[in-house]
Order: C-alpha cells, then sequence, then structure tokens
C-alpha cells in the first residue's frame, strides 16, 4: 500500500504558494483539478485514494465547482477505463482522504466492512484537529444529542441537553459521541486526535466546541465560545450566530493574519487516516495545516 510519506512530499510540491495553501482566492476547475491529481495517495486496483482539500464539496449545489464534478476529468487524467465514483470522504470544509473506486462490486465490499466496523466497535476514521483552547483532560469522550435546527433561512446543527420524547421518536435528535486525545499543545492551541463513533453531519465541529476548543478556522460554530476575563464559557446557538472566527491579538498576529486572510482561514479539522481490510491508508495535511503546526510549536508527525 502507498505511504503517506511519499505523499507528503508530492502534496507539499503542489501545494506551493498562496493559493493552493488557502491563503488567496478560490483555485479554478483546472488548478484544483492539477492538485487532485498530484494529491492521490493510494492507487490499488480499483481504488484511488487522495487528499482533498479543505472547502472543496464531494457533491456541491448545481453549478458549483465540486469533487463529483471533476471526476470524469481525474479519471482521463489517471489513466482509468471505468467511471469513478466516491466511496468515503470528508465533509466539505474538512480536509483529508478520499476514497474512490471504479468497481461497484469492490465499493459494495467496502462499505460493507465499515459497517460490519461499526457493529464490533471498530471506528476506521481517525481525524485531527487544530483548536483554539486545550481540553482539560488530555483524552476523553464528548457525547451530545444533535439536531438540525432552523434559524430563519438558515439551517445548522445544535445539541439538544434533554431531548423529548416525541423528537426521540421521530429520530429528530441523534446520540453523538467522538473520542479525543491531546497531541500537542503550544501557545492556548491543541493538536488533537479525534475518532468518530457515530456519524452525523458537523458532529466533529460541534463537539469541538462544546469541548469549549473550537477548531481553528471555524466561521460556523466557534462564536458559541464566549470569553470572561480569559475563561471560556458555551453561549446558547440562538445567541451567536455563525460569523467570522475571533482570535485573541496575539494568536492572530503569531499566526500572521490580516483580518482578510482570517476570514478565509480553512478549517483545520483534516481525515488523517481511514483503516481499510488490508491496513490503515493515511493522507498528509494540507499545507495550510501544516505552517499552522510549524507556526504554533505542535507535533508534525504522522504516526498514528
Amino acid at each position: 500500500m502507498a505511504g503517506g510519506r511519499a505523499g507528503a512530499r508530492v502534496l507539499s510540491r503542489a501545494g506551493h504558494g498562496a493559493r493552493a495553501a488557502g491563503w488567496g482566492p478560490p483555485l479554478g476547475p483546472e488548478e484544483t483539478l492539477g492538485l487532485l491529481e498530484a494529491s492521490v495517495v493510494h492507487r490499488e486496483g480499483a481504488l484511488v485514494a487522495l487528499s482533498k482539500p479543505p472547502g472543496l464539496p464531494v457533491l456541491g449545489n448545481p453549478g458549483e465547482l465540486s469533487l463529483a464534478a471533476l471526476l470524469p476529468s481525474l479519471r482521463r487524467r489517471l489513466g482509468l477505463s471505468a467511471e469513478l465514483h466516491v466511496v468515503k470522504a470528508p465533509a466539505r470544509e474538512c480536509s483529508g482522504l478520499v476514497l474512490l473506486s471504479s468497481c461497484h462490486r469492490a465499493t459494495e465490499r467496502l462499505q460493507q466492512f465499515f459497517s460490519d466496523a461499526r457493529r464490533r466497535g471498530q471506528y476506521p476514521a481517525t481525524y485531527r484537529a487544530v483548536t483554539v483552547g486545550v481540553p482539560a483532560e488530555a483524552e476523553g469522550e464528548i457525547r451530545a444529542w444533535l439536531r438540525w435546527q432552523r434559524h430563519g433561512d438558515t439551517a445548522a446543527v445544535v445539541p439538544v441537553p434533554a431531548p423529548g420524547r416525541h423528537s426521540l421518536a421521530r429520530k429528530e435528535v441523534k446520540s453523538t459521541l467522538t473520542r479525543y486525545r491531546v497531541l500537542g499543545a503550544a501557545g492556548g492551541c491543541a493538536l488533537l486526535q479525534l475518532q468518530p463513533r457515530t456519524a452525523f453531519p458537523e458532529q466533529l465541529p460541534v463537539h469541538l466546541t462544546l469541548l469549549l476548543c473550537p477548531a481553528l478556522g471555524d466561521h460556523e460554530h466557534s462564536s458559541r465560545v464566549g470569553r470572561v476575563l480569559g475563561v471560556p464559557f458555551l453561549l446558547p446557538p440562538e445567541a451567536a450566530p455563525a460569523c467570522t472566527q475571533v482570535l485573541d491579538e496575539e494568536l492572530q498576529c503569531r499566526l500572521g493574519l490580516s483580518p482578510q486572510q482570517l476570514r478565509r482561514l480553512p478549517l483545520h479539522l483534516h481525515l488523517q487516516q481511514l483503516v481499510l481490510p488490508q491496513g490503515p491508508l493515511c493522507a498528509p495535511p494540507p499545507p495550510t495545516f501544516l505552517r499552522t503546526l510549524r507556526t504554533l510549536g505542535l507535533p508534525e508527525q504522522q504516526e498514528m
């Protein structure tokens, strides 16, 4: 199986420059396609794995640049005869491993493998996140009831402290669980390893917010963490609409971010590893993530 270290060298070459690192305007279709081609970390039979940049949706809205829209061109660039389709991928704002297949039978076998693993209490996905704040405990679990809630014309994922019987019966609320471990801390930030034990949209960013340590670059949920005299506390969702993440002046200066760059700062949440039947498959973090680790003095090692 192709190693993540070789993939990291390829990705670092493809990701040079401010735009590829996430500081400039979004890449166009041809540039994104080139980045995806250079980000392939594994090819074996019908399977192709690559490391998706943050902000690229898998499906996307009509007319929107997405991974699915680029798959036919990517297939031709990789010299594959059959169509590619997505087996597993992180959410739009996240970076990390995307598993593609050109064989429907191989896709079905992998999906069955993932289902069987969950039933056995095994969890194939491992993420890494840079957080603003350091958890009080070095490792632990984040449990929460989550649901979608509308606010005017938009909808957001919110925690439900005490769900009612009717909402549970209608399956409007889901019990969610994530295990976390602190891999390093410096300057009021931390590098966390995350293993989601359940699957719910935006589960990991919401769980990090409940931990009072939102992910760096979370412009959706981080406003729910307020501070009084430097002590963090949780605000109710209705009192904290989504906005550009607020960083203290020292951290923003240390990261070298202008207000315009801060607005474009991508989410530092990366799908680092998937466990497949033939063994674990890893993807290197994107250039922005690595740059942040080095700037903050957080560990860069790839070992899981």
